[in-house]
């Protein structure tokens, strides 16, 4: 069956179903119904809309007062110094008070803020289910859009509607910023860690050790010191006129002395060696190699000289990386941080972290299955007391009242914020632990979701949102720029920098002037034992030669007198008595020359 009708052709089957026919399909909107496509047998639906985000298409919205809902949280949402001279919205200013009236704007609706009535953000009772905060209002149909630093969540999501985030953010801790270290008086050993410095000092021992004993066993460290001593004598001696040796009389020559011939010929015989490197001088070579400051001897065999190439070797890569830091340790104001990262917090017990009661952060760490944040929820849900606060100001107050044992985990841009704000005395340490963002929320289906979603896009896409952010965060910031609490600052350098430098080389002077007196008192006892000794030689020299002369006067008359007064004269006295001063110029130098002086009286003697 065929026919013509009032919509168009119209065909039947023989079983009496329409065929060859379409429909369209409508759309309803504030203005009228249009068409959004059609739907035939052959091609089924055909979507033809063209979606146009004109004002218009969201005709209505002007005809009523939206409530937005809101809390008070700096610098998103504040009341202005003065603002009891204003009504309505101008009472308010922040971040998210310009961002309302921007997406306002855009979409073409009126709005009035109001402040949330239980200063929540929005959670679920375990008990009642019911939802309090900005969601509850949302959900209970007490206002129509909240615009707010509020967290994206699942929970949230199931019973609101979120736009798309307008800010990025996650999780992050706030401590107290610890005072700025200066270089102490022995800041100078900082470049290199205690087990480094611990490490040299054996190496130098050790390394002195090793060179001491491959020069005893080596025996190209050994010289003869005869080779030198010759070698300068030589012309000396051969421009010398021969003496006869031969005669008689020579023995008796007042320039020469049988016991000088003596020692000369065992001083050829038994020639001595020595080696430069005693144990002193070992630990004195490596001590200038290390301070590159060289020495004055040197390694001769080739095993002390590898010994000494690797220990110039190692003192250069340390003496390099040593001066490589230096500076930066010497100029620069750290600041030693307690907390570097969640791990930390979760490892000690001394400082104590919490949350907000009742926001996202807590949610967070009840529902993670991450050992670190599970261990963290534990102690704070355990803790004594409690280390969960009502609000955000609540728990910036502690933090700056507890003396750096309190650790408080809140949003980063939060965390940002006040870190920029006077005192200037918190910081935020480490990463974010997470990653989430805030929203613009309205309740399940309405009108207004699709075009404020649309108006955040917008404004992220022209800057604005980030224009915003570094407006309130950092322009109006009251601690400088953003990165200026992040960097160590370089200072000239100050006397107490390098007051420990000063402080050793005072007692190095010290030291050597101390050691110089004990070095002085213990030669002076030496030498006063051995003057001692020698005098009491001396003494009973001249007493044996007065006993020698008194026999022979006594048996030989005048001749035997006559040898006795030589014994007496050949000590230089006279009648048996010793002068002083001709004993110390003859036996003052030391036992040698005493012993030619005892030589020549006990010669006298026994003539």
């Amino acid at each position: 069956v065929r026919l013509q009708g009032l919509t168009g052709h119209v065909e039947f089957d023989e079983r009496g179903h329409r065929r060859n026919f379409s429909l369209a399909v409508m759309e309803l909107s504030h203005l009228e119904p249009r068409k959004i496509g059609y739907w035939n047998e052959k091609r089924g639906y055909v979507n033809t809309a063209v979606y146009k985000p004109e004002v218009e298409e969201f005709y209505g919205l002007q005809n009523r007062t939206y409530i937005v809902t809101t809390i008070l949280e700096a610098p998103y949402m504040m009341l202005k110094k003065n603002h009891e001279q204003f009504v309505g919205n101008d009472r308010y200013e922040g971040y998210c008070a310009e961002l309302a009236a921007e997406i306002a704007k855009h979409v073409g609706f009126v709005y009035r803020l109001e402040l949330v009535g239980d200063g929540k953000y929005g959670a679920r009772d375990s008990v009642t289910k019911m939802w309090n905060g900005m969601v509850g209002e949302l959900v209970y149909g007490k206002a129509d859009v909240a615009v707010a630093p509020l967290t994206i969540t699942l929970v949230r999501e199931q019973v609101i509607d979120f736009t798309k985030p307008f800010m990025s953010l996650g999780i992050s801790i706030m401590i107290k910023k610890p005072t700025k270290s200066k270089p102490g008086v022995f800041s100078f050993l900082d470049p290199l860690a205690y087990e480094i410095w611990m490490c040299i000092v054996f190496a130098y021992i050790g390394v002195s050790v090793v060179l001491f004993l491959v020069s005893r066993f080596s025996p190209y460290e050994w010289q003869s010191e005869d080779s030198d001593d010759e070698d300068e004598t030589l012309p000396s001696s051969a421009s010398r006129p021969a003496l006869p040796t031969s005669s008689p009389d020579l023995s008796h020559s007042p320039g020469f002395s049988p016991d000088q011939n003596q020692n000369h010929q065992k001083e050829k015989e038994g020639a001595e060696h020595s080696n430069d490197f005693g144990i002193f001088n070992s630990l004195w070579f490596s001590l200038g190699a290390f301070m590159q400051q060289g020495c004055d001897i040197s390694p001769r065999s080739l095993s002390g000289r590898i010994v000494g190439g690797v220990w110039w070797f190692f003192t250069l890569i340390i003496i390099s990386s040593y001066t490589a830091n230096l500076a930066a340790f010497l100029t620069v104001e750290r600041m030693v941080s307690p907390i570097e990262s969640a791990d930390d917090l979760a490892k000690q017990t001394e400082i104590a972290y919490g949350t907000l009661e009742g926001g996202s952060t807590k949610e967070f760490f009840g529902r993670s299955k991450i050992a670190v944040f599970e261990k963290m929820w534990s102690y704070m849900r355990s803790a004594d007391p409690s280390v969960f606060v009502k609000n955000t100001n609540e728990g910036v107050t502690r933090v700056r009242k507890s003396k750096g044992k309190y650790a408080y985990l809140l949003e980063s841009s939060m965390n940002e914020y006040i870190e920029q704000r006077k005192p200037c005395d918190t910081m935020k340490v480490g990463g974010n632990l997470d990653s989430k963002g805030y929203g613009v929320a309205t309740p399940k289906g309405s009108p207004l979701r699709i075009p404020v979603n649309l108006a955040v896009l917008k404004l992220n896409e022209q800057a604005i949102l980030d224009k915003l952010k570094n407006k309130w965060w950092y322009d109006k910031g009251e601690c400088g720029s953003k990165d200026s609490g992040r960097k160590d600052k370089t200072s000239a350098l100050s006397l107490s920098n390098v007051a420990g430098v000063f402080y050793i080389l005072i007692g190095g002077l010290g030291l050597a002037m101390l050691v110089a007196l004990v070095e002085f008192c213990y030669k002076s006892r030496i030498e006063s034992q051995r003057m001692k000794e020698l005098i009491e030689a001396a003494m009973m020299s001249g007493f044996s030669g007065t006993q020698g002369g008194g026999g022979g006067a006594g048996g030989g008359g005048a001749g035997g007198g006559g040898a006795g007064g030589g014994g007496v004269s050949g000590l230089g006295g006279e009648n048996g008595r010793v002068v002083a001063h001709d004993f110390l110029k003859g036996g003052a130098p030391g036992l040698p020359c005493m012993s030619k002086t005892t030589g020549l009286g006990l010669t006298s003697t026994d003539m």
